[in-house]
């Protein structure tokens, strides 16, 4: 392994909407043509996002910077122009005509490193936003607009039981997580 202290991290340009294609591209070329003591690194940055459809919750990893790749490399002699090479790369980042790539910044790169690792732990950590006895409102579904009682959680399912009055009388409904929301 070379010194690290050689490689820095680059942002490589890509065609919008293929940035895990050019991820698995250079990650290809670089392992065929053993160059992996240069190329530590091949990075795109994402965000689980979450949508309700048709009441169900969909979790997606949505792609944080569109059209940017992050490398962690030791761009030395022919690898720069292997990287360009590339399917659906547009070039290297701040780079002039003729002139090498720019490095990132360390305090750029750690701040979008960390937001990576904060993006990971958060969708990991969100526990239960409710509690038992707390008044919600019913945000999607035919109960919409209506403000009940959380009497049961489950977590597993991510359901809660909410005791609704409906005409009065006390209705019990499971919905989940994404349904309600704090009063």
């Amino acid at each position: 392994m070379t010194d690290n202290n050689l490689k820095k991290w680059y942002v490589v340009r890509a065609v919008s909407g293929q940035e895990n294609k050019v991820k698995a591209y250079i990650e290809n070329e670089i392992s065929r043509l053993e160059m992996t003591d240069y190329v530590s690194q091949v990075l795109v940055p994402t965000e689980k996002v979450v949508s309700v459809k048709d009441g169900k919750k969909l979790v997606k990893d949505k792609v944080y910077f569109p059209g940017y790749v992050m490398i962690e490399a030791n761009l030395i002699g022919e690898i720069p122009h292997i990287i360009k090479g590339i399917t659906s790369v547009i070039g290297f980042l701040g780079e002039t005509k003729g002139g090498e790539p720019v490095p990132l910044r360390l305090s750029e790169v750690n701040r979008m490193l960390g937001k990576v690792d904060e993006l990971a732990v958060n969708a990991d950590t969100r526990s239960i936003p409710f509690s038992l006895g707390e008044t919600i409102k019913v945000i999607d579904g035919p109960f919409n607009g209506f403000n009940g009682t959380v009497e049961k959680i489950n977590e597993e399912k991510r359901k809660l039981e909410v005791m609704v009055k409906i005409f009065g009388r006390k209705t019990p409904l499971e919905l989940g997580f994404m349904q309600v929301e704090k009063v």
